[in-house]
């Protein structure tokens, strides 16, 4: 059963990264609403706004071994349309999975800085870096309004910064 655990785990970990999907998200996440063949996925967020979110290839892979090998063992012969599981069979919790990202985050000692949020933080933060548009990543994060997106721009912009400062031979940090 640990084996079943470990592949739910992955999951979770794959698709929240994947995704920016809210904890409770997570924890809602229904069968019905995975589209597995396209790489997308429907969730209810806040204000009950629907919205599609693709995921990637890795997230897909994990998500795919975890419902083939690991979900019908974790039903326990119960019926369930939830995706993610306790140990009961029933829908995994929000207060389970905080507890179970704040444990990968204790094995790998990071425990005081990994949390859902800061999964969906990297999810927003590296689709930016790499020139993804604000308004696609308010869209997969479901943000009312661009003003809370924009908060990622000033971490992006900081890091172009540190990146400017440590090799560009004019910087002030730069050997030239």
């Amino acid at each position: 059963m640990t084996q079943a655990f470990g592949k739910r785990d992955k999951a979770i970990l794959e698709l929240m990264y994947a995704t920016g999907l809210r904890i409770s998200e997570v924890s809602n996440l229904k069968m019905g609403n995975l589209y597995m063949e396209d790489n997308f996925l429907r969730v209810l967020g806040k204000g009950n706004k629907e919205r599609v979110i693709p995921f990637g290839e890795t997230a897909r892979e994990h998500l795919q071994d975890y419902l083939e090998n690991s979900h019908p063992k974790l039903l326990k012969g119960k019926p369930s349309d939830f995706v993610f599981l306790n140990r009961n069979g029933g829908q995994l919790s929000r207060i389970g999975l905080w507890k179970i990202i704040k444990g990968y985050g204790k094995k790998v000692g990071v425990a005081s800085i990994l949390t859902p949020h800061v999964l969906r933080h990297s999810f927003a933060t590296h689709l930016l870096e790499m020139g993804a548009d604000l308004r696609s990543i308010q869209m997969m994060l479901g943000h009312a309004s661009i003003s809370t997106t924009e908060i990622y721009t000033y971490v992006a912009k900081k890091r172009v910064k540190q990146v400017y400062d440590k090799y560009h031979p004019r910087s002030s940090g730069g050997e030239g």
